[in-house]
């Protein structure tokens, strides 16, 4: 399921673990690219460490055609925090295929209002995220696609409620695409936990890792607490 849902580049590309590596979609499929199937995932942009949130745009890309050929394309691509980017995508359900600039513009939405609708859409199609015990004092966010969990890491309304619990904050991980964990930022014993925790997900993750580094939510805001690894 996680391998079918990394998804199109394009009309007729499949985004791969990489930016630069796509390969065929099924050329019998149409995804619909309106604005109630936006969503939105997370990915790695490998040696970054970007300090805020604001929406920078990736830049364009290099993708491989099936007959080999290389092209440049524009995809509603962002650099986000840390070590991670967010893409915009159309859910096809078994694909995800990418968002281009234009698509924004025939929507008439800014990156900003694109990305608050996809993570609306990603709640109303796969659920309200679920914090559920997972090791320890750790707790896994969950939805009803294991490997869209990591988007969750975008829902502010669910942090919010999580941080009135946790006035100190909430530190969390992103170490791979079905992997979001977190802990209270006061506990001392649940932070040394998640440090090996996300440290040993991110290292067996292969290509579904996202981020090798630990970011904190409070004041409705999420900031990077321990930076990424040194590559």
């Amino acid at each position: 399921m996680l391998l079918k849902r990394l998804c199109a580049l394009g009309v007729a590309l499949a985004c791969a673990v990489g930016p630069a590596a796509a390969s065929s979609t099924d050329p019998g499929e149409e995804v619909e690219t309106s604005a109630s199937n936006l969503i939105v995932v997370l990915r790695e942009s490998l040696g970054e460490n970007k300090p805020d949130e604001t929406l920078q745009p990736y830049g364009r890309i290099r993708a491989q055609l099936p007959d080999g050929r290389r092209i440049d394309l524009a995809m509603s691509w962002y650099q986000y925090l840390g070590d991670m980017h967010i893409r915009l995508v159309f859910d096809g359900g078994q694909s995800l295929q990418s968002a281009a600039p234009n698509d924004l513009e025939r929507l008439r939405l800014s990156p900003e209002e694109a990305l608050e609708l996809a993570v609306a859409n990603l709640r109303r199609v796969y659920g309200a995220p679920a914090a559920v015990p997972w090791t320890g004092p750790l707790k896994q966010v969950q939805g009803r696609a294991p490997d869209l969990a990591s988007s969750y890491f975008l829902d502010r309304e669910f942090w919010l409620a999580q941080a009135r619990e946790h006035p100190q904050g909430i530190v969390a991980a992103v170490p791979q695409r079905g992997g979001l964990v977190f802990a209270a930022a006061g506990d001392d014993e649940a932070l040394a936990a998640l440090r090996f925790s996300a440290a040993a997900l991110y290292a067996g993750a292969g290509g579904t890792r996202i981020s090798s580094a630990l970011y904190l939510f409070k004041d409705g805001r999420w900031s990077v607490y321990q930076p990424p690894q040194r590559q």
